[in-house]
């Protein structure tokens, strides 16, 4: 059995070989399937048994060939087939041609596979109505090409018959075609604009500088490996900004990254320029505590975050030294404490698993962030894992960059997912084109049956002969059905594993914790997570359907009905709102929600995304922290922050403006030490010198204080230095003494008096 299998697929490729080596017709991208089952059928019109006899029939009756051609190239068209695409070009395409051109631009358009010429004629009309035919003929050329020269050679002669030309409006039809007799002639002057040729897409060099190309229902015949070489073809032979229209039954551009949709429905594309692709992103910037420094609340909860993240971060600063590397980073990559400091390019991770300093640069000169999507990594002993890798900038706070943040994210489980998908989008598209192609084999046999029943009412001689040409076409019909059977059964189980991959993406965001609410565009519950369900008491088969804004929960649903018509209007995300809310223990929690439109990939709003998330804890630290800053900026205590470079004032409380005499105005423009008549400025540097290197966590001092408009006073000086803010600064508090000098100086007068 397999000897004779083989057997077979070599008479095939022999007989394949033969007719490209006698025609030049090169089949060997086109689907096996497809071309053995359209060549089988021809066998049978002559009585050839096998592929070898059939071979030894064409050697024989080399006219056999024009016939076999006509079977094998199925040279179904008409004018302005699948009129809603053609509306849609005519309505969204065809103006913005002619808006990039401006009114002397020269036009071309490439029609491919154009068959017996009725696509480029509908083409030539289309374009003459939006500019005249004078313009037209002067501004436009249309080039139609085809493998098959009896077809190109009647598209040339532009004469249909009256059923060809039957979808062509009426009022084109009296304006661009002649009648003679029995038929119907393209007008000369148009058909004068559109140049026939034989061209194989798959093999010959494309045409170049195309406005707009044309390739309908003809990538649906090749195997996926020739769509891949074709596919870029089109993309070269079009300009940038360029359209592509296919046949409604191609998707191969669905997942492309050549070509994004204009109309995906009437498969209309536009070229995309091949370039990077970046996304913006945040900063974060750690620094080192000093020697003998105490970290505040708020850097150790950063530093914990960091470092119990699941990505992994390094830094690298300005002179090109690692300087930061969280617990997940040094873990994954070996960096040891003595790496910290070291220049990057010293390092194995600066080229494992991606070189990345040429990365650094770009992002460095940019200034915009660059992603690096599932690079692969493997360590000794440890499963190998894909890595996506961002590489983005941090600023300080006057707007310059003053390192570069690296971040590493395991994204393995998230590569494997999508070339799951990818393989599962490609059995769907390759069963859809199988479908098609049947499809178009139906049509081919209904235009065939009407050739027959033409043949009928001219002559009743022909009728046996033609019974048996029905029965032979019931045959294929047969089979084709079953074939079709074969391919609902394969989308029924598409279909299934779809559903499963819903199920496990429901199940991912029931277990985010915040509450995430999907509504449609009439603002009915379309889901909630397992969060919403917890915090507002109501389950998510309870609320689906439901109208959100009627929803009688805790959260106050009404303040949120005009951000949510705003994102369904305008398509884009709403400013984050933050109100009270209780919970279904009636506890009250301060809640921030996040309102997002809910886009497909025709961009449209079909609904929108709540995200909510409580954060009653953070706003009573955010509290707390007022509270403090409050009672400093009140109190009689004298409080400064200092520069630790000019010692000029930055800001003080409202008590050392009063006994300093100063607005805070000016006293930005003075030093402090230059308000201390005993001390010049090398002294005072020497004496907080100590503080700055970090050598001490605080000095103490007594001094003098002058004011404005009172003489000087003496005061006890206490400053500390935190180096860890952003810019550095220096916190001074000043006591005034006079009183304890008045007691002191009172004590001495009574110790002196006589016993």
């Amino acid at each position: 059995m397999t000897n004779t299998t083989d057997d077979s697929d070599s008479d095939f490729s022999n007989l394949i070989r033969h007719i490209q080596e006698s025609r030049g017709i090169d089949f060997r991208g086109y689907k096996r399937t497809s071309l053995e089952r359209r060549i089988r059928r021809r066998m049978e019109e002559v009585g050839s048994e096998d592929f070898t006899a059939y071979h030894a029939f064409l050697e024989a009756h080399p006219q056999e060939f024009v016939d076999l051609l006509n079977t094998v190239l199925i040279n179904v068209t008409s004018f302005f087939r699948d009129g809603d695409a053609w509306s849609v070009l005519k309505r969204d395409v065809v103006p913005r041609v002619l808006e990039r051109k401006g009114p002397t631009g020269q036009i071309r358009i490439w029609s491919v596979g154009c068959a017996s010429g009725e696509e480029p004629y509908s083409l030539a009309m289309l374009f003459a109505e939006a500019l005249g035919t004078t313009d037209f003929c002067r501004r436009v050329k249309i080039y139609a090409t085809d493998l098959d020269d009896a077809a190109l050679n009647t598209a040339r002669h532009a004469t249909y018959a009256p059923r060809e030309v039957e979808t062509v409006p009426e009022a084109l039809l009296e304006r661009y075609f002649e009648r003679t007799n029995n038929h119907y002639v393209f007008q000369r002057d148009l058909r004068k604009c559109v140049i026939f040729g034989r061209h194989n897409v798959v093999s010959d060099a494309p045409i170049s500088r195309i406005d707009l190309l044309v390739c309908r229902n003809l990538l649906i015949y090749l195997e996926a490996d020739t769509q891949g070489v074709v596919l870029p073809r089109l993309h070269y032979a079009l300009v940038n900004d360029g359209f592509l229209f296919l046949g409604k039954a191609e998707t191969q551009l669905a997942r492309s990254r050549m070509f994004e949709a204009v109309d995906l429905k009437s498969r209309i594309f536009t070229k995309v320029p091949q370039e990077w692709r970046r996304s913006p992103g945040g900063s974060l910037s750690l620094a080192t505590d000093p020697a003998n420094g105490r970290a505040t609340q708020h850097a150790r909860l950063l530093e914990s975050i960091i470092d119990s993240s699941s990505t992994g971060y390094l830094t690298v600063n300005a002179d090109g030294q690692l300087v930061f590397a969280n617990s997940y980073a040094r873990r994954l990559f070996d960096i040891e404490e003595a790496d910290i400091g070291r220049p990057f390019h010293d390092l194995t991770i600066s080229y494992r698993p991606t070189e990345l300093r040429s990365r650094i640069e770009e992002v460095r000169n940019s200034g915009r962030l660059v992603r690096i999507e599932h690079q692969p990594f493997s360590r000794p002993g440890a499963e190998p894992v894909r890595l996506t890798i961002e590489v983005s900038p941090l600023y300080s706070r006057d707007g310059k960059a003053f390192a570069t943040l690296l971040s590493f994210t395991d994204t393995s489980r998230v590569f494997l997912l999508q070339q799951e998908i990818e393989a599962a989008q490609e059995s769907l598209e390759t069963t859809i084109e199988e479908l098609q192609s049947s499809n178009e084999e139906l049509e081919t046999t209904n235009e065939e049956l009407q050739s027959t029943n033409e043949e009928l009412e001219t002559t009743n001689e022909e009728l046996q002969s033609t019974n048996e040409e029905l029965e032979t076409m019931n045959e294929e019909l047969r089979s084709t059905n079953e074939e079709l059977e074969v391919a609902n059964e394969e989308m029924r189980r598409q279909g299934e594993e779809a559903g499963e991959y819903r199920r496990y993406s429901e199940s991912i965001l029931r277990s985010i914790d915040v509450g995430i609410i999907v509504l449609d565009g009439s603002l009915k519950v379309q889901s909630w997570n397992r969060w919403s369900e917890n915090i507002w008491g109501l389950r998510n088969e309870e609320v689906a359907g439901e109208a959100f804004l009627e929803l009688d929960i805790g959260l106050p649903v009404q303040r949120l009905r005009r951000p949510l018509q705003d994102i369904l209007t305008t398509q884009t995300p709403a400013e984050p709102v933050d109100m009270e809310a209780m919970d279904r223990r009636g506890r009250r929690i301060d809640c921030r929600i996040r309102l997002s439109p809910l886009l497909y990939e025709n961009k449209h709003a079909r609904g929108a995304v709540l995200i909510i998330e409580d954060v009653t804890e953070r706003a009573r630290t955010d509290t707390f922290t007022n509270y403090l800053g409050r009672i400093i900026g009140e109190s009689l205590n004298e409080v400064y922050f200092i520069d630790p470079t000019t010692f000029r004032f930055h800001l003080v409380n409202r008590g050392a403006e009063a006994k300093l005499g100063y607005s805070l105005d000016a006293l930005r423009q003075i030093a402090l030490h230059d308000l201390m008549p005993d001390i010049d400025a090398g002294a005072f540097g020497d004496l907080v010198a100590p503080l700055l290197s970090g050598e001490k966590a605080e000095i103490v001092f007594e001094t003098t204080i002058e004011s404005a408009s009172n003489p000087p006073r003496p005061v006890e000086m206490c400053m500390q230095h935190f180096a860890r803010e952003e810019p550095p600064i220096l916190v001074a508090i000043a006591h005034d003494i006079t009183e304890r000098q008045h007691l002191r100086a009172e004590d001495e007068s009574v110790d002196a008096r006589p016993t």
